[in-house]
């Protein structure tokens, strides 16, 4: 899992039938104080995510592990939005 930040959407209405459906956005990986670590992926939303939301992805096999990305074309899927990062007892992130 890397933890990301919605920075924006892929639109597309020439694709693969398989991804009729599927919402993309551009997720910014970022660390867990939220800071930019270089890099970005494109991932199908599978939870509902809105720019500027922090998030988990998963990518590889497991982004095909969800209900809605199942058989799927997808290397990344967000597959939850995160309310709270807690380190050694102090929260470095809250919604």
């Amino acid at each position: 899992m890397q933890l990301g930040k919605v920075v924006g959407t892929v639109v597309s209405t020439q694709k693969d039938q398989k991804l009729e459906g599927l919402r993309l956005h551009i997720v910014k990986n970022v660390d867990v104080d939220g800071k930019p670590t270089g890099g970005f992926v494109v991932a199908a939303d599978a939870v509902g995510a809105g720019v500027g939301e922090v998030v988990l992805t998963a990518a590889g096999s497991s982004a095909r592990q969800t209900p809605i990305t199942e058989g799927k074309p997808v290397d990344a899927v967000i597959m939850a939005i995160v309310d709270v990062i807690e380190i050694d007892g102090k929260e470095t992130y809250v919604k």
